[in-house]
């Protein structure tokens, strides 16, 4: 084995652990070389740490190096099974079961499943072995969003978890949440109603961290407790037919909030947020009049309604973020409309464009300190803003103008090549506007521009 030392001059070099010494000589002839191994004259507590930090089948695969290492795996108190390893479910469930049942740990740190096939898993047994032995951090990830997964019971009431990240969750509506020491939620693809989201987070106390991903059903948000400072929603999944309602938000002791990746139709109203420190903004929406099976002729009307009210929720999100100190949106906050929206593009040909300004007046950020723009959405900017729709630069203007303790402004721009104009349009365009912002007025005497270039994902 070989690993990485660094010299005074931060120089990496390689070297190795396993040094051949040789023990003696015979006529003049070297004898034969007896190898020292330094890693195995480690203490077993500080090579059960290091097999812990291994894939379990790592770790149990140690076994054939010596004699030394036979029963160490044994010992291990993090787990992580990774199903893809085995190419039958029912090889991954023996090598899972052979595992648990020689393991001679006491106490279990993390425990973590891998799935990428569901058939005949045994998932709460498995889990319920991890409560017994006070596991402290749970993660099940699923490949397969298409199936769920009923919270275990015997995780439900789990006093020793601190941080749970579960996939396709499912919470059984007799079931009692109890996680008193819980500081670090993650729910990925759920289906969750208010009733559900409201008894998980009384039974959080202590909650710091909550993430909800790929998530529908709850349209109301509630978070009490003092204790829940960052909250993230990535992603609406409608699971069941899309629904118009708001998912409304009310935390009055949040401080760092997130929304991001394609809302599709969901909107999410900040009701109460007066505790929020930095927001960030980068999510995607759409239309109504992308909505299959819209009257052609109500079309007009419904596209009108729907720009109207995201111009007043835009409205409502630059006040209630007016006193954050750090703010980081998506170009959708400035150019009001989704690129799909052939209504709004038809608008901005005729030249019935509204000016930002006009409704965003009065609205002022004493506290704003960092600013950053990114995208969200891989539109054309030369097809986008060839049509005069340069509210991205009113907005960025309007910022300048009121954010009057501004120290740094940030625009991400991703490297790419524009599939629609064959040309890097982003860059040209948003390296154009910051040095356009330049020679705008400012509130701020002390403040930098910077334009960034980021890799395509």
């Amino acid at each position: 084995m070989a690993s990485l030392n660094s010299n005074n001059n931060g120089d990496f070099r390689s070297s190795n652990l396993t040094d051949s010494v040789p023990k003696k000589q015979k006529n003049g002839i070297a004898g034969a070389e007896e190898t020292l191994d330094r890693i195995s004259q480690l203490p077993d507590s500080l090579l059960v740490q290091i097999l812990s930090l291994l894939p379990t089948k790592d770790a149990v695969a140690s076994c054939a190096s010596s004699k030394r290492w036979r029963y160490l795996w044994t010992s291990i108190y993090n787990f992580l099974f990774i199903s893809i390893d085995c190419k039958k479910a029912e090889n991954f469930m023996s090598f899972v079961d052979h595992v648990l049942t020689h393991s001679t740990c006491s106490k279990i740190k993390k425990f973590q499943l891998d799935l990428g096939y569901t058939s005949g898993l045994k998932i709460s047994q498995w889990i319920s072995f991890a409560v017994e032995r006070k596991v402290e951090d749970v993660v099940l990830c699923s490949y397969d969003d298409d199936l769920s997964f009923e919270l275990p019971i015997s995780i439900c009431t789990c006093s020793s978890l601190i941080t749970l990240d579960w996939s396709c969750c499912v919470v059984d509506k007799e079931s009692v949440i109890e996680w008193k020491y819980l500081k670090s939620l993650k729910l990925n693809y759920i289906f969750i109603d208010d009733d559900d989201i409201a008894k998980i987070l009384s039974g959080c106390p202590a909650l710091e961290t909550l993430e909800l991903s790929s998530f529908d059903g709850f349209r109301r948000l509630e978070i009490t407790s003092s204790n829940l400072k960052r909250l993230t929603l990535d992603r609406c999944w409608w699971f069941y037919g899309r629904v118009e309602d708001p998912l409304e938000i009310i935390a009055p002791y949040l401080q760092h909030l997130e929304i991001l990746g394609d809302l599709d139709y969901l909107t999410c109203r900040l009701v109460n947020v007066s505790s929020l420190i930095d927001g960030r903004l980068t999510f995607s929406i759409t239309c109504i009049t992308d909505i299959w099976g819209v009257d052609p002729d109500a079309a007009e009307h419904s596209c009108a309604d729907y720009h109207q009210n995201f111009r007043n929720l835009v409205l409502d999100y630059l006040q209630k973020l007016s006193y954050v100190t750090e703010l980081i949106i998506g170009r959708w906050l400035a150019e009001l409309n989704n690129f799909r929206c052939q209504l709004e593009l038809s608008y901005l040909a005729k030249g019935d464009t509204i000016s930002l300004q006009s409704w965003i007046s009065g609205i002022v950020f004493p506290n704003l300190k960092n600013l950053k723009v990114v995208g969200c959405i891989a539109e054309c900017f030369k097809r986008w803003f060839g049509r005069g729709n340069d509210k991205l630069f009113e907005l960025s203007e309007f910022l300048l103008k009121n954010a009057m303790a501004l120290k740094k402004f940030v625009i991400v721009s991703e490297r790419r090549i524009c599939r629609e104009c064959l040309e890097s349009c982003e860059s040209r365009y948003l390296s154009r506007l910051a040095k356009k912002l330049l020679d705008s007025p400012t509130s701020s005497m002390k403040f930098v521009i910077i334009y960034q270039e980021s890799a395509s994902e």
